[in-house]
């Protein structure tokens, strides 16, 4: 299991792909781990030299005390690039990790060769605020399994549970382990950020990616970014809801790949 520790903090790491292809880089959702890219790395990693990790306070990297910030995860991911060697990589992140994606286009530019952004925001009005402080005191109740059992509704679309009906006890296994003091960090993390007076700092080529039918971070979010970012482009993902990256893996896949081929090779 490779790791290393960088900014004072070891994080786990997994690197997939040609070793000549251009890096790109997961950034994952907020109780994601690398293995929840697995509907992804495979059709990233033919072209591509992938680097999925886990954050601070997330799967196999160290769950330090003390405060998080998504300018310290972004602090974090430089310092791991520089570990590895990587100068510049397009970065592709689902929603806690979308939002990295935002704040490394503003304070690390010359790092980000692209950003796509899949169902994340720029900031949280109300509903979405009121959801995720809900999460946060059902994440201190110290009970993994209830825990998901109090948010799956937010995150899943309906059509998909209906077609998977085996789901929910295997991810309600998966969240039994979940490690809630750092789901509470990171859920305060994700309540402080508000980068939306800045989106239009953001340069480099931009794709952003909603759902249709996610409820936590619906499609307005993905607007006000593509309103914001000049040159972005825009796609919205048909029948699915918050985690996208799973329900319509496809339809992900082909908009990540069809907005890198777009871009001018290294």
């Amino acid at each position: 299991m490779p790791e290393l520790r960088v900014n004072g903090v070891r994080l786990h790491y997994e690197v997939r792909g040609p070793e000549d292809g251009e890096w790109l880089i997961l950034n994952n959702g907020v109780f994601m781990s690398t293995g929840s890219w697995a509907f992804q790395l495979p059709d990233l990693a033919r072209r591509y030299r992938v680097l999925a990790y886990d954050m601070r306070g997330q799967g196999a990297s160290e769950h330090p005390e003390g405060e998080y910030s998504l300018d310290l995860h972004a602090d974090d991911l430089v310092a791991l690039m520089d570990a590895l060697g990587i100068g510049r990589a397009h970065l592709v992140g689902t929603s806690y990790g979308g939002e990295l994606n935002l704040v490394m286009g503003l304070r690390f530019p010359e790092r980000c060769r692209s950003l796509v952004i899949i169902t994340s925001v720029s900031h949280s009005d109300p509903l979405c605020a009121a959801m995720v402080e809900r999460w946060r005191l059902a994440a201190q109740l110290g009970d993994g399994p209830a825990f998901f059992r109090l948010i799956y509704a937010d995150v899943y679309s309906e059509p998909f549970l209906t077609r998977r009906p085996d789901f929910l006890p295997l991810a309600e296994q998966r969240y039994a382990t979940l490690d809630l003091p750092a789901a509470v960090r990171l859920l305060e993390s994700f309540q402080r950020f508000d980068v939306r007076a800045e989106l239009g700092r953001i340069r480099m080529p931009t794709c952003i990616v909603s759902a249709e039918l996610d409820i936590l971070k619906p499609r307005s979010y993905g607007e006000i970014m593509h309103d914001a970012i000049a040159g972005s482009e825009f796609h919205l993902i048909p029948d699915a809801g918050h985690v996208a990256v799973m329900e319509k893996a496809a339809e992900v896949n082909t908009i990540i790949l069809g907005f890198l081929a777009k871009q001018p090779a290294r």
